[in-house]
């Protein structure tokens, strides 16, 4: 019944599309794991995404791969949305700051929205400024423009 019940639900989340009547911006869900999930919002200037669930090995390749491709469609000002996720490991932080050397790369910024869990982990390892932590995306954006 498991396998019923996931495959229902990735379907739901491949084949919607999100509408954020407050801000009028059109979100597409993200093709990410059953642990972590997402959407992408394109803004003016930068992209959007908001995820939650787990950042962790399991998730960690195909998180890459999937933002970092987002990353080469532009625009090149990255908003990552981590408020909602509930655990970060390891590979999740080696993702963070693969995914921000790529954006800078292609002469854009990569911002965080954190949780305070995200934050914690994120400061243990002394990555905070590195990693652009933002309290929120209204602060994010602030820093975009």
């Amino acid at each position: 019944m498991k396998p019923v019940v996931d495959n229902l639900l990735k379907n739901y989340l491949y084949l919607n599309v999100y509408f954020n009547d407050e801000e009028g911006v059109i979100a597409e869900p993200l093709n990410l794991t059953v642990s972590l999930r997402g959407t992408r919002e394109v803004r003016d200037n930068c992209q959007l995404f908001r995820l939650t669930g787990l950042l962790d090995a399991f998730s960690e390749p195909t998180f890459r791969k999937v933002l970092g491709s987002k990353i080469d469609e532009g625009p090149k000002h990255i908003i990552l949305d981590l408020s909602q996720i509930d655990f970060v490991d390891s590979s999740g932080l080696g993702a963070l700051v693969q995914l921000a050397k790529q954006a800078q790369n292609a002469e854009g910024t990569l911002q965080i929205v954190t949780n305070a869990r995200v934050t914690q982990t994120v400061k243990l390892v002394r990555l905070e400024k590195f990693l652009s932590l933002q309290t929120s995306v209204d602060a994010a954006l602030e820093n975009i423009k």
